[in-house]
């Protein structure tokens, strides 16, 4: 991955064309921007009950966004990265539905996983209250086969979709089909979707215990051997974060949104500098993902709150979701929690923009944050447009991420770009992909408690970002070894 700003988005939901369309919006208003781009779901079927995060085929592009062809030729112009979603499978998946009209005389009997293939010996009321699961409710549902057989499914996620046993045979053949395909059309990054999920073991709470490590390392072993990068998706507790990430190829920072709407809701830089300074170096920063605003992240540990205090007290978290409504006029807690469909109990449903009540020049700010921290900076689509909440999708669909997932026309793209707030990303953009001394060191300064200051560092160039959150003013400043300069987020005022 190139240590330059990264794309996030829907081809479907960014110009409202293809992958072909998706290559012409990179080569031309966007040309530049990006160091690569993270395709999200466009296989069969990239419409389906979870987005795309329940692919009927994996190994197939849906024919309504491309092909292959078309992946492989945006490939050599940018890096590609795809989902990996190695979890589970959907039930209109082949293999299930073969599954599901032969029982076990099919050759997928043992490819999902149910209730008795996990607990042979039977659960008890303690072995599944243990299960980690990120939605209210055991990951369980009910189903009668095409058969007639009646089985417990395991569905961490959704009722359509059925997790797998990655480790028996059928499941690593499916998961190295993905892979190869992935290879042979030129993505050069997987991202793990889930992956923390995807050992179960009884007695465990089925998510990131020791043997989940061993299975992303296996499979980011495999991947290495095809010359791929591995970026592995999981919201867990801060200390566990850090782990992972020392185990991994790249992990993603998802403390830093957070941290950084606290810092401006309560004018001070404390936690964020706590965060900073101990933050894995091999992440993926991100201010806003096609999921929502993630708290679990910097709140306490689950499984020990006494013990594994989060990076905030709990009552600036309770404040910290409040504020958050508050500058959406509401309209994140319409999509959030039991409001929606999506009850995912670790994000807020928020553009980022309307999080900071849209003011571009606390947005703007937090972009800066994100760049100067340690990591890869990653850009959502909605978000490099500067979007507001589609509360119009939100009625429609009636799901909860759905109010930070626009579909922009050509028009809209071509308005949004006229913006002076994204006019001020796009610069910002730019001078972080372009200034030499983000290929150096990181120096997080010693600074009171409301100012955070940041510095890189290589040979004779440098840059440094200060903000003072209490007066809420900031310095960028930078230097190419010869002359010091001062770079405004915004070209005219703030």
């Amino acid at each position: 991955m190139k240590n330059q700003v990264q794309l996030l988005t829907y081809v479907d939901r960014l110009g409202g064309g293809g992958i072909a369309d998706l290559q012409h919006l990179l080569a031309g208003p966007l040309q530049g921007l990006f160091g690569g781009v993270h395709i999200l779901p466009f296989f069969h079927r990239f419409d389906g009950a979870d987005a795309g995060f329940d692919p009927i085929d994996h190994t197939l592009v849906d024919p309504r966004l491309g092909s292959w062809a078309d992946i492989a030729t945006l490939s050599r112009d940018i890096d590609v990265m795809a989902d990996l979603i190695v979890n589970h499978i959907s039930t209109d998946s082949p293999q299930f539905q073969d599954y599901s009209e032969k029982g076990a005389a099919s050759p997928y009997n043992s490819l999902f996983l149910t209730l008795e293939s996990v607990f042979p010996n039977g659960a008890t009321e303690a072995d599944l209250l243990r299960i980690y699961r990120p939605r209210p409710g055991l990951p369980l549902t009910y189903a009668t086969l095409k058969n007639g057989q009646k089985r417990i499914l395991w569905t961490t996620f959704t009722s359509q979709q059925v997790d797998i046993n990655v480790l028996h045979p059928q499941g690593r053949a499916y998961w190295q089909a993905i892979l190869d395909t992935f290879h042979q059309h030129g993505v050069s990054i997987i991202r793990l979707d889930a992956a923390g999920y995807a050992i179960k073991k009884p007695g465990t709470s089925c998510f990131m215990i020791p043997e989940t490590f061993d299975f992303i390392a296996e499979l980011t072993q495999y991947a290495k051997a095809l010359g791929m990068e591995a970026l592995v998706e999981i919201h867990s507790y801060y200390r566990q974060q850090i782990e992972i990430a020392r185990r991994v190829d790249r992990v993603y920072d998802f403390a830093l949104p957070p941290l950084i709407l606290h810092a401006f809701f309560n004018q001070t830089a404390r936690y964020l500098q706590q965060w900073l300074a101990i933050s894995p170096r091999n992440a993926v920063t991100v201010l806003d993902t096609h999921d929502g605003i993630g708290v679990i992240d910097i709140g306490a540990d689950s499984n020990d709150p006494v013990a594994g205090a989060g990076l905030i007290p709990p009552q600036d978290l309770d404040a910290l979701v409040e504020m958050i409504h508050m500058n959406s006029g509401g309209q994140s807690r319409q999509a959030t929690g039991v409001a929606a469909s999506n009850l995912d109990l670790y994000q807020v449903n928020c553009t980022y923009y309307d999080a900071l009540g849209r003011q571009d020049r606390f947005y703007l700010l937090a972009r800066a944050i994100q760049f100067f921290a340690p990591g890869t900076p990653q850009v959502y689509y909605v978000g490099l447009l500067a979007g507001v909440n589609d509360m119009g999708l939100l009625a429609k669909t009636r799901v909860g991420r759905d109010i930070n997932r626009h579909y922009y026309d050509q028009a809209e793209i071509t308005a949004a770009l006229q913006k002076p707030v994204v006019q001020g990303l796009l610069r910002l953009i730019r001078f972080r992909n372009e200034h030499p001394a983000f290929q150096g060191s990181f120096t997080l300064h010693d600074t009171a408690e409301h100012v955070l200051s940041m510095c890189w560092e290589s040979a004779d160039a440098w840059t440094q970002l200060l903000v003072d959150f209490r007066t809420e003013e900031y310095q960028l400043t930078y230097s190419d070894g010869v002359v010091s300069r001062a770079f405004q987020l915004l070209e005219h005022g703030m």
